[in-house]
């Protein structure tokens, strides 16, 4: 009977302590657990985002990190532009308020030191009349010129500063449920509990203490910044036909963009516009019938690693003046001229697409490359095309791969063809904003028609070219529609049947991140190694530049042997043998020397003939093992402290309960 009592009490007191403190907060129903992974599964929310990384050069780093060498853990709170912290905590904004934030951090120390992360809610361009990470004259030091001029005139700068904290940019699907949080989190502030974020975002530089490009190279806590850039030639047999010389015409487009977020850096823009069309106009130079009878050699080049110090340009210059075999076939002294194909993607307002000849100055060659857009203009026999000399007062070309020739030589004859004069008409330059809602794709179209007739009349030489020769040259509208999707949207994104047509892509959602050069550097690298996008525009270029191997096929040990290469082998271990000029050329800091005995890189000093070289930041990125960002619920001090009080109380009451108990039982028994 006594037993039974003190039970009942317990029981009780349980009730009225479960009632008082419940300890299920913010769940709004029972849930049955099989396992720990469903117990971890119903604590922790894990968000999708993409991550600032740290990134390092000789003189200091860049880019975000924990601080330390442990998990950030902190309470969300909602950036507003009057918000006063009071805690170390983790911020949610929206996407139009991230750069004020960033400002803010800059410039408030008493407010940066208690943001202890920050995650950018998925956002579109709406309440953002431009914003661009990168600074406003983007990679000056590079420049031929000097000058304060404002290219970029939306340029914050903010992408090229340290912070020691996380950053996220949360997918949408993220983003949806952290608003979802937010407003549980207001609930349960009245019931003691909240939730916080946990940032796993360590950086081997920060364990190893390496702070630099080179100190971190020395210690195999960093990769340089690199990869593969891709060259090919039409016609394909004259570039290796030593007894037939003919000068080059160089035409050059880049691939690699930049953000501040590692793995959202799309650049539909800036540069994947002007990618798309001068792969478009190969695509409608590879269909005409006389290419065999071109006076001059069409080679095109796609660079990567430009948005880091031209990685590609200088490396290809570099490897053209050590006449390596990752441009066996191309003399440099031939090189007649360079045309460019920069952002060309909103050259259109009102019906009318208008673009830009950058040119380093007058010469006759350069006069030759304009005469040549001004005639493939005229054969369009439209209005709604049109092309114009940019303006004088501009202090020498915009950033761009042109700059690299320039550089080497400032007589460099051609020209880099821009949507814009004096300003770049991207608002949203080196932005993840910087995606397919930001081109049109008729002006895309436009401008690879204009590259393909112009192109044209510079291989063929001719004066007066027949309009019947240059109509022949059309472009292909839907190619440029199918290759939007495939390296600017998700949907289909790189499962596109085109891609799948030539390679097995290692990811879906494309980005164009230039990524790091991982084992030595090869013109016949292990393709692993290779990003997808590098991968799918030398399958592309070499099929479109190509004849086909005879009595090889698919392809054998004999292919490359007979001046061959293999196109589509990722699709079924086989592919196909075609004869073709194309190559792949390793992309990284001409300062970078790879050490195959020790397998690690070593930094070299200037050289005299790299006029670039002593601008060049040496770029690294910090290895790391895991990148995680996860959202779980806690109990506040104040419920805490209410834990401990209940407890005391409990444990007292308890005790006075049994003394009780123990004397009645006691008194019963000596009534028996």
């Amino acid at each position: 009977m006594g037993t039974q009592l003190l039970l009942l009490h317990m029981f009780w007191f349980a009730c009225l302590f479960s009632s008082t403190f419940p300890l299920n907060h913010g769940f709004k129903q029972q849930v049955a657990f099989e396992s720990v992974p469903d117990l971890e599964k119903s604590i922790y929310i894990v968000l999708d985002g993409y991550p600032c990384v740290r990134l390092l050069n000789l003189s200091g780093q860049i880019g975000c990190a924990n601080p330390a060498l442990d998990k950030v853990v902190a309470p969300i709170v909602r950036f507003k532009n009057d918000v006063q912290l009071v805690r170390p905590s983790s911020l949610i904004v929206p996407s139009y308020d991230f750069e004020a934030l960033l400002t803010r951090v800059s410039s408030d120390s008493n407010f940066a030191r208690n943001v202890a992360g920050v995650l950018v809610e998925f956002g579109t361009q709406t309440h953002l009349k431009g914003s661009s990470p990168d600074k406003k004259f983007p990679q000056a030091e590079f420049a031929p010129y000097q000058n304060n001029f404002e290219w970029n005139p939306t340029g914050s700068g903010i992408m090229w500063k340290p912070y020691d904290f996380p950053v996220f940019l949360l997918s949408e699907s993220s983003t949806q449920a952290l608003q979802e949080i937010d407003v549980e989190n207001d609930y349960q502030k009245e019931t003691y509990a909240a939730k916080v974020t946990e940032y796993d975002l360590v950086m081997q530089t920060t364990k190893a203490g390496t702070h630099d490009s080179e100190s971190c190279l020395r210690e195999g806590t960093c990769l340089p910044l690199g990869g593969y850039s891709v060259w090919s030639a039409l016609p394909t047999t004259n570039v290796v036909d030593s007894n037939k010389e003919k000068n080059i015409v160089l035409a050059v487009a880049s691939m690699d963009s930049a953000s501040f977020f590692r793995d959202k850096s799309l650049g539909a823009e800036s540069p994947l516009s002007g990618l798309i069309s001068l792969l478009v106009a190969v695509d409608a130079l590879s269909r005409i019938d006389d290419i065999d009878t071109f006076a001059k050699q069409l080679i095109f080049v796609v660079f990567t690693g430009e948005a880091w110090g031209y990685l590609g340009s200088r490396r290809f210059l570099l490897e053209l003046d050590q006449h390596t075999d990752a441009v066996n076939g191309i003399d440099k002294s031939l090189i007649e001229m360079v045309i460019e194909v920069g952002s060309v993607g909103k050259g259109y307002d009102q019906g009318v697409q208008t673009f830009y000849a950058h040119t380093t100055g007058v010469s006759s060659g350069t006069n030759k490359s304009l005469n040549a857009l001004s005639k493939a203009r005229d054969s369009l026999g439209t209005e709604s095309i049109k092309y114009s000399a940019a303006s004088k007062s501009n202090p020498g070309i915009p950033p761009s791969s042109f700059m690299s020739f320039s550089r080497q030589n400032p007589h460099t004859a051609g020209f880099v063809l821009e949507d814009f004069d004096t300003v770049f008409a991207n608002k949203f330059y080196h932005s993840h904003l910087d995606d397919l809602s930001n081109i049109n794709s008729s002006a895309i179209v436009a401008a690879a028609s204009l590259v393909a007739r112009t192109l044209y009349i510079l291989a063929s030489d001719k004066k007066d070219p027949s309009a019947s020769s240059l109509n022949a040259v059309k472009v292909n509208t839907s190619l440029v529609n199918e290759l939007l999707g495939c390296l600017l949207n998700c949907d289909p994104g790189l499962s596109c049947d085109l891609v799948n047509y030539y390679i097995k892509p290692f990811s879906t959602c494309p980005s164009h991140y230039v990524g790091v050069i991982q084992g030595e550097p090869s013109s016949e690298p292990n393709l692993g190694y290779v990003g997808d996008v590098s991968r799918f525009v030398w399958n592309f270029l070499a099929d479109k530049t190509s004849t086909p191997l005879k009595n090889v096929s698919p392809c054998s040990e004999n292919c490359s042997k007979s001046g061959g290469v293999c196109i589509k082998q990722e699709i079924d271990g086989k592919g196909v043998c075609v004869i073709s000029t194309t190559r792949y050329m390793a992309s990284y800091s001409t300062r970078l020397k790879y050490e195959s005995e020790t397998e690690a890189w070593s930094v070299l000093p200037p050289n005299s003939s790299d006029p670039m070289g002593a601008s060049d930041p040496i770029w690294t990125e910090s290895n790391w093992n895991i990148i995680s960002l996860r959202v779980f619920s806690v109990q506040s001090d104040t419920y805490d402290h209410l834990i401990l009080a209940a407890g005391f109380a409990v444990t007292t009451l308890s005790y006075i309960i049994v003394v009780i108990v123990k004397a009645f039982i006691a008194k019963a028994l000596k009534q028996d």
